[in-house]
């Protein structure tokens, strides 16, 4: 399927299920959000690297409408949907202030096969946190997750977050997140031991002294 969207580019990588607060403030998006909340319909935030908008994005709903200032201004909740590709730029809409975009929506295999792989992955990723004393609570059940709802949590770059985003099979987007957790996990652990090190520089040291026999 291939339609028209109004679009919202972010220097920011949305996912498929994913809650994202926005706050509104340019006169642009003030308008696009406005139409869209009253008309019921999306917009796509598609990805801002490297100071390009990308081509793929991720279509949202507007969920709620938290607070109006009195200047225009919106916080908002929106929900990510579906991935989409962006075929054309329209930049200038006539008498619009924001652009838009002809997209379409690649085929998305979200449901994944490789249940043992999952559980790699968790498992990798809460090592990962409990090593950097961070305390994530993924709203989920473990076999309920998917690597949408992992992959801003594995400290992914934004340049990463939107490679896995072009990943239209979950078990790839599985194995990104498997790869880099094991290319992570080491790093900070020698930099735990380092730190450890480091912390013993200056103090007392109880040590055994070698004795010659």
């Amino acid at each position: 399927m291939t339609n028209f969207i109004p679009i919202f580019p972010l220097n920011a990588v949305v996912y498929p299920g994913e809650i994202l607060n926005l706050h509104i403030f340019e006169p642009r998006y003030k308008e696009l959000v406005k139409e869209c909340f009253e008309n019921k319909k999306p917009f796509g935030i598609p990805a801002v690297i490297n100071g390009q908008v990308a081509e793929y994005g991720t279509l949202v709903t507007i969920r709620e409408i938290a607070q109006e200032y009195d200047n225009g201004e919106m916080d908002i909740i929106t929900n990510g949907t579906i991935v989409f590709r962006i075929l054309e730029i329209i930049k200038k809409i006539p008498d619009k202030l924001y652009s838009g975009a002809i997209v379409n929506y690649p085929e998305n295999a979200e449901v994944y096969h490789r249940k043992e792989l999952m559980q790699v992955v968790i498992k990798a990723l809460r090592e990962l946190h409990r090593i950097l004393n961070i305390s994530k609570d993924f709203r989920k059940p473990d076999e309920e997750l998917n690597a949408y709802d992992l992959a801003h949590h594995a400290g992914l770059s934004i340049e990463e977050e939107y490679e896995m985003l072009a990943l239209f099979r979950e078990e790839q987007r599985q194995e990104y997140l498997k790869r880099h957790l094991g290319k992570v996990l080491p790093v900070v652990v020698e930099m735990e031991v380092l730190k450890g090190r480091i912390m013993l520089n200056g103090h007392f040291k109880n040590l055994s002294s070698f004795r010659f026999e």
